[in-house]
């Protein structure tokens, strides 16, 4: 296996198949993404060591949306238990996804300690008659804790990013994934800017039709309504698209793409 480099245009087409992928299979992707959720949000309601599980299995999550990904590209419907892929191999093709996910637990835990030791601020309180405001959300996403986090976050994300793929399918050990990640990363910096820029346009188009619609429906009460929904749809959407990124940037030695094997296959 081996970097392979690709234009920077190709960040956008990530984008185009990430889309057309998802309305392929549209109630199968967003169910199984809303499946995830909905085990984190039933993890969170432990106190500390349910976030920090919820956050450890965000590589397992990874790669079973990609595997999900991969079916409905190809043709077929992809089943519930793709999002379990990580676990199918028994423990020991498990174990090495468990260790990144803690690493993963363990870097956005400091982050966030970081973070809120920069500027912790003060969370607005929503309800269906709070009227969201531009100056709101300025504050929520330009704070100086955010953007501190959002500065350090980058080359974290890198890290992480092809980690899971490379780890499950390839065997590769969680430390030895996260370089190749941020260097594949940064090898497609291009392909990648362009394909964070593409899906900020969808969300920024996405967030206008959203305000829109609101208005001619009930304002700030319809906005409170449809946001959530929304914006859960549009990342299932993103996470759709994650797949064709790892792809694209690796190759096997005879020239074949990296995720060419079957979900849940023997890496080596």
């Amino acid at each position: 296996m081996r970097l392979h480099p690709v234009p920077a245009s190709q960040g956008f087409g990530w984008v185009k198949l990430g889309a057309r992928t998802f309305f392929r299979q549209p109630l199968a992707m967003a169910g199984l993404f809303f499946m995830f959720m909905a085990v984190v949000s039933v993890l969170s309601v432990v106190p500390v060591l349910g976030s920090l599980l919820a956050i450890a299995l965000v590589p397992s999550a990874t790669v079973g949306l990609m595997a999900a990904s991969r079916e409905a590209h190809e043709g077929r419907f992809p089943m519930p238990v793709l999002l379990v892929t990580a676990f199918r191999g028994g423990f020991n093709q498990a174990r090495p996804m468990l260790v990144l996910g803690a690493i993963y637990a363990v870097v956005l835990t400091a982050l966030v300690g970081l973070a809120s030791l920069a500027g912790p601020g003060e969370a607005p309180v929503l309800t269906p008659d709070t009227e969201i405001t531009p100056e709101m959300l300025r504050q929520a996403m330009f704070g100086p804790g955010m953007l501190l986090m959002m500065l350090l976050y980058i080359p974290v994300l890198m890290a992480f990013w092809h980690a899971p793929a490379l780890v499950h399918w390839h065997g590769v050990a969680p430390v030895k994934s996260l370089f190749f990640s941020a260097l594949a990363c940064w090898r497609n910096k291009g392909a990648m800017l362009a394909y964070g820029l593409g899906w900020l346009a969808v969300f920024l188009l996405g967030s206008v039709v959203i305000s829109f619609v609101a208005a001619l429906f009930g304002g700030a009460q319809a906005m409170g309504f449809m946001l959530y929904p929304a914006v859960l749809l549009m990342a299932a959407m993103f996470h759709t698209s994650v797949y064709f990124t790892f792809r694209d940037s690796f190759i096997d030695h005879d020239g074949s793409a990296a995720a060419a094997r079957p979900a849940g296959s023997d890496p080596t």
